[in-house]
């Protein structure tokens, strides 16, 4: 595919939205809207320090105007344009809960719904953790706690957690610890 045009159709405070004009391999040219992002970090925050087996997990609950609804999640906020994605991980989990990680992984990096989205999201594992103080953003309302990530699985499995960054957060740890158990 070769980009022919792309115009910028919306500004926004977090996104752009672009009209695209792309030649496709058969030679025909098509027209893509395409939301530009400058990605994520998504935080798994993991306290293993009562249990190893099955350690805590944070997780938040807040409204989600786009899906309707509250919804449990891990911490996760956009990257600033000039921020280094850990940098920004750091900021958001501290942001958000109050937590800051001694050790930080990372898990994967993935795009949300690549037909019409560029955003990107980056999974960190943060580990050792102690308590700071949040500060959320002024429209944030967030309240986080610490669950098992059994119960986390669970709660995937019922269908209690939707998100899907924090699906694939969480599903990623559990595998990856499952491994170092055998």
């Amino acid at each position: 595919m070769k980009l022919v045009s792309s115009k910028l159709a919306y500004h926004g405070p977090l996104f752009d939205v672009y009209t695209d004009h792309v030649r496709e391999l058969e030679g025909i040219v098509s027209r893509r809207d395409v939301i530009r992002h400058s990605g994520s970090a998504v935080i798994l925050a993991v306290d293993a320090t009562g249990n190893q087996r099955d350690p805590l997990i944070v997780i938040e609950r807040q409204y989600r105007h786009a899906a309707g609804q509250y919804m449990w999640e891990v911490p996760a906020g956009r990257r600033e344009p000039a921020e280094g994605i850990l940098f920004g991980a750091k900021r958001e989990l501290l942001e958000e809960t109050g937590y800051i990680a001694k050790r930080w992984t990372k898990l994967a990096r993935f795009y949300v719904s690549p037909g019409f989205l560029g955003e990107w999201m980056q999974v960190y594992l943060a580990e050792e953790l102690r308590v700071g103080e949040s500060k959320p953003d002024d429209d944030e309302y967030i309240h986080h706690r610490q669950i098992p990530l059994s119960q986390a699985v669970k709660w995937i499995e019922s269908g209690k957690i939707i998100d899907a960054k924090s699906i694939i957060a969480i599903l990623l740890y559990e595998r990856r610890l499952a491994a170092t158990q055998r």
